[in-house]
């Protein structure tokens, strides 16, 4: 491949494909310094010259000038380097330029696959960047096969050219769901990975951020800021409690998330295939927001611990399981929703 052909090469991909061509040609003067110390053992500093405007490359071998020699690969004599030329001082460089044909030779062998190489490393960067910046965003894809050993469902994301395909592993599954091929899927984009085939992007139908994302595109409270979601928890495929806040007092943040005749929520659970979603306002106070927590349990009182976030709160007794739930579940969901560790005692046990 000669030296007009990288550039004529080069150009193009900067062109079609939008990979610039200082990219293309730092891989291609890595590749060419590389093949030529591969090719002279001990040689150490060779240096890769670009002419943009002649569209020429040049390669040399520079060597230190130095009173007395002791790394031949990278160092010259003074003695010897003056036989050269009359100029050069100790400190100097000396560059032997490498002849046309060698490099040549080292250009057609390795430009081509350099090429190859560093527009896959390209487009894989590409890809990196784009799905990145849309992390913990709500994404549409399709199923387009299911692995039956792993249990790993791929997905086809974004149209044409900008399409990746998202990996939905077997713990960012619903236990509950059926996935087929041809089915369209809403996911969480949890991450990007660099993979050794190319970026990995990874998503999830467990993520508390999928139920979040959900909200915001069917509230446009949500969306604008006037509702808040302070915290969620979650139990994919279950219940999820969500706790939301208005700065504004003439708004109704958990009128606003339900929506007309409970259409906006409706949805949501439609989307989640029946998860059940209990939405609680939020508030400063802990033990007005523990109470809050529990529902659909009233509560009689919290008590507070005077240390740690502990407390102890008191229901009616024929409340008792339904502030737990089945399997301990409504309990265990308010403790991760406000970050307390609930201690539940029925009245007539209040004080043991």
């Amino acid at each position: 491949m000669k030296c007009d052909e990288i550039f004529a090469a080069l150009a193009m991909l900067e062109k079609e494909r939008g990979i610039p061509q200082d990219f293309m040609m730092n891989k291609i003067v890595q590749a060419l310094t590389t093949a030529y110390k591969r090719d002279h053992e001990g040689v150490e500093n060779v240096v890769v010259e670009v002419n943009e405007e002649k569209r020429d490359l040049k390669m040399f071998v520079q060597k230190e000038i130095v009173e007395e020699v002791e790394n031949p690969g990278s160092q010259i004599s003074l003695e010897e380097a003056r036989r050269i030329s009359a100029k050069y001082e100790l400190g100097g460089m000396v560059r032997f330029p490498v002849e046309n044909v060698e490099f040549g030779r080292i250009a057609a062998g390795n430009g081509k696959q350099v090429i190859i190489q560093g527009l896959r490393e390209a487009e894989h960067g590409m890809i990196y960047d784009e799905w990145g910046s849309k992390q913990h965003e709500i994404l549409t894809g399709t199923v387009s096969r299911i692995d039956p050993r792993s249990g790993n469902v791929y997905l086809r994301i974004g149209t044409g050219n900008e399409a990746t395909e998202g990996i939905l592993s077997l713990n960012e599954q619903v236990s509950t769901e059926t996935y087929t091929e041809g089915q369209l899927l809403k996911v969480y984009l949890v991450e990007v990975r660099r993979g050794t085939r190319g970026p990995q992007v990874m998503v999830s139908r467990t993520h508390p951020g999928l139920v979040k994302r959900l909200f915001e595109l069917e509230v446009p409270e949500i969306f604008d800021g006037t509702v808040e979601i302070r915290s969620i928890a979650r139990e994919a495929g279950s219940r999820t409690k969500m706790a939301v806040w208005s700065a504004d007092e003439n708004v109704d943040p958990i009128g606003a998330c339900v929506g007309p005749r409970g259409q906006r929520v409706a949805a949501i659970v439609e989307e989640l295939h029946g998860e059940k979603i209990d939405i609680i306002k939020y508030s400063e106070d802990p033990a007005e927001f523990i109470a809050a927590a529990l529902a659909p349990s009233d509560v009689e009182e919290v008590r507070l611990a005077d240390e740690g976030k502990v407390c102890r709160v008191i229901v009616p007794d024929d409340q008792l399981s339904l502030a737990i739930g089945k399997e301990g579940q409504n309990a265990r969901l308010a403790a991760r929703l406000t970050g307390y560790k609930i201690d539940i005692k029925p009245v007539s046990r209040a004080d043991e």
